[in-house]
């Protein structure tokens, strides 16, 4: 008998070509229309036309487009790729590693509660400032932490990629690709942002200490008793005890550590006002890079390479915008954007505004488990919701919050998201039993990002 080969989801290069396949033929037979727009282009949600007739556009007209569509997202593409170097060269120093590992040796001896406060904490600021899948690294860090304390392997993830997952879908920084494509000022309203995460991150860590506190008292509540994790038959292995070594807090690392988290802190506070965004966010970008690899000790070359590197890893990024963008010119040329807008917006418009946005997140947190990268994700769903949002009258700022609010927690969930489940590989974590321990986070999690939206939407925040 044949072992059932398991899906596998196909590459992206995939989808998207898919994508853009599919709204071409959808050109053909999706009836045209278009809403009606005022003298500044300002879409007009309440006045709505069929065209009477097809404007098809076929898919050999869709590959002319692809040219038009990589260099009109030119400005996007690059500063993600420049963006991306950026973190590759702070990464390539090895001061986050020093960083978190001088911060937990430090920690390693106070109290528990104190210890897995502040280390989760730290996780989801590095999640929310330098977040990538990088930061699977950190897992075994967990691993050992909760082995010295005694406690069982759903901790150790807890107080890493759930950390860091958290800052990751709440930061500040962690928007501005859907900011761009929204046309939105980058890094804008970051203090908002700000409180959002530091409020998630509350939340976050009380559960996670509910949890050790459930467990200390009965291990048989731990959801891994039983697959081979018993308190009293926990033992460290020598070589595990040496991993946990002092690391001195250099001055290199200080210094790299600031140019990393100033520079968005500079962009923040001046990038508007320069007039040209964008160039400045890339000019920062750079300085910071070059401060970064020469204070790490990096020579030129090393310097080069590693930039390179960075540069080369976030291109196809970078082509997946651009295909993206094709995608709603297609759309728009054969005048089914406004049609596919006002059929998923008709339902919504006897609905207050507050509650249409909380629809919008809503929708997006279901489709985000099955798009793993945020990037790809914002790429494809932009172009779709920035109409529907214009078409409630939600302003653009808003409807970049509802993106992040439904992208950011169901990452927990997902099982084709590389964080998620290599997460769960490294610290012995079955994935259904993961699931069972993080889905009411989940949960709670989006109940709350909907009460904030609701709020938001209600005093006319982002307009």
């Amino acid at each position: 008998m044949k072992e059932k080969k398991k899906f596998k989801m196909p590459h992206l290069l995939w989808i998207m070509t898919a994508l853009i396949f599919i709204a071409s033929i959808c050109t053909y037979f999706i009836p045209a229309g278009q809403f009606a727009t005022d003298e500044t282009g300002k879409v007009l949600g309440d006045s709505f036309n069929w065209l009477g007739h097809q404007t098809p556009v076929s898919p050999w007209r869709a590959l002319f487009m692809l040219r038009e569509g990589l260099n009109s997202s030119g400005t996007i593409i690059f500063t993600v790729m420049v963006s991306g170097a950026n973190v590759a060269v702070i990464l390539a120093t090895g001061a986050m590693d020093d960083f978190l590992n001088w911060a937990i040796y430090q920690l390693k001896d106070k109290g528990e509660n104190l210890l897995l406060s502040i280390l989760f904490c730290l996780m989801v600021y590095l999640g929310g400032f330098g977040g990538s899948d990088a930061l699977i690294a950190v897992v075994p860090v967990g691993v050992l932490f909760a082995k010295k304390m005694k406690l069982d392997p759903i901790v150790a993830i807890g107080v890493t990629s759930y950390a860091t997952l958290i800052g990751f879908g709440t930061g500040p920084t962690k928007v501005s690709i859907t900011q761009m494509l929204m046309g939105v000022p980058i890094y804008s309203a970051f203090t908002a942002r700000f409180l959002f995460m530091n409020l998630f991150m509350i939340i976050g860590l009380c559960f996670l200490l509910s949890y050790v506190k459930k467990i200390r008292k009965d291990p048989t509540k731990s959801l891994m008793y039983g697959c081979g994790w018993e308190p009293d038959n926990l033992s460290m292995g020598e070589n595990e005890e040496q991993l946990l070594k002092d690391t001195k807090m250099t001055w290199q690392t200080a210094a790299i550590m600031t140019l990393f988290f100033g520079q968005y802190l500079i962009i923040v506070l001046f990038g508007n006002k320069t007039g040209d965004l964008y160039s400045f966010v890339v000019a920062v970008h750079m300085i910071s890079t070059v401060l970064a690899g020469v204070i790490g000790g990096m020579d030129p070359d090393k310097l080069a390479n590693t930039f390179a590197k960075g540069l080369a890893g976030m291109a196809f990024v970078g082509f997946v915008i651009g295909l993206a963008k094709i995608m709603s010119m297609v759309m728009s040329e054969g005048n089914i954007i406004h049609t596919i807008v006002y059929v998923l917006t008709s339902p919504l418009k006897g609905l207050h505004k507050s509650v249409a946005s909380i629809g919008m997140t809503a929708i997006i947190a279901v489709v985000n488990p099955l798009i793993p990268s945020a990037t790809s994700k914002a790429a494809i769903l932009v172009p779709i919701f920035q109409p529907v949002g214009e078409a409630l009258q939600l302003a653009p700022q808003l409807i970049v919050q509802a993106f992040q609010f439904g992208d950011g927690f169901t990452n927990l969930i997902s099982p084709v998201l590389g964080w998620t489940v290599g997460s769960c590989a490294m610290a012995n974590v079955p994935f259904d039993k993961w699931f069972r321990w993080v889905l009411p986070k989940v949960l709670c999690f989006m109940l709350v990002s909907f009460v904030l939206i609701f709020i938001l939407t209600s005093i006319g925040w982002g307009v």
